[in-house]
């Protein structure tokens, strides 16, 4: 479980995140939606103790993040937009370095790393040197990776950026496996399909704050809307006429 508690960060005179509270208990998804910029992946390295937090709390699995990051990481995956591979090393070995880090003894990590070469169909490139892998090929190494240490509390940032259909729909079916063990998942994404395929409860961010929390249809009822993009435009308080001249600006670069 995660327990976010009037989490806060400044950059300077930049409000990151400002007072953002939620829970995401175990045994559900849970999506972080919000435009750019929202405060997300600060929210998220904060939740992981990537970065120090500025003001508040969280805790992950009763551990406070603040106060005992060790035990913090011991219990949390995380993935974030940093998926550096050691080129010179094959998918198995960068996997297993790190299950190594976490203290795993090597005939637990090979079986962990047994099952997701098969979840994530791996197999090919599984004993192969990473340099030169293609994005998605990246991902699913940097992704097993995260969780070679099976720990309870999972927090995917953007997983399936940019990643063609098929990885896609691999990570998805991951997301929902892990879901089905029980552990507590947390993502963040900004294609709202997905969120509203996997998720149980979406939290919409904006500015730093949290504007909007519920499942897909509490969000609609909320807002009135009858898809959920529409419903994320309404809530998170986004100028519907800035949004289609970048939709429009990004249509001409295409």
């Amino acid at each position: 479980m995660i327990e976010v508690r009037n989490l806060s960060k400044h950059f300077g005179n930049v409000v990151a995140v400002d007072g953002v509270s939620f829970t995401a208990p175990n045994g559900q998804i849970t999506g972080l939606l919000g435009p750019n910029g929202a405060g997300k992946t600060t929210t998220i390295r904060m939740i992981g103790s990537l970065v120090e937090i500025g003001g508040g709390s969280a805790a992950v699995d009763g551990h406070d993040v603040s106060q005992d990051p060790e035990n913090t990481r011991r219990v949390c995956g995380i993935l974030t937009d940093a998926r550096g591979l050691y080129a010179r090393l094959t998918a198995r070995e960068n996997i297993r370095y790190y299950a190594e880090l976490h203290g795993i003894d090597s005939a637990r990590s090979e079986a962990t790393i047994a099952r997701f070469t098969n979840w994530l169909d791996m197999a090919g490139i599984i004993d192969r040197r990473t340099d030169g892998f293609s994005q998605g090929e990246r991902m699913k190494v940097a992704i097993t990776r995260a969780l070679v240490h099976e720990p309870s509390t999972v927090i995917l940032d953007e997983p399936t950026n940019g990643l063609d259909v098929m990885t896609t729909r691999s990570l998805r079916e991951l997301i929902k496996r892990l879901k089905a063990e029980g552990r507590t998942v947390m993502f963040s994404s900004h294609i709202m399909q997905e969120v509203a395929a996997l998720c149980d409860e979406i939290i919409i961010i904006a500015k730093g704050k949290v504007c909007a929390q519920g499942s897909t249809e509490a969000l609609l009822a909320h807002s009135g809307r009858s898809n959920l993009e529409d419903a994320f435009v309404a809530l998170a308080g986004i100028d519907e006429e800035s949004l289609s001249a970048v939709s429009s600006n990004a249509e001409k670069a295409a």
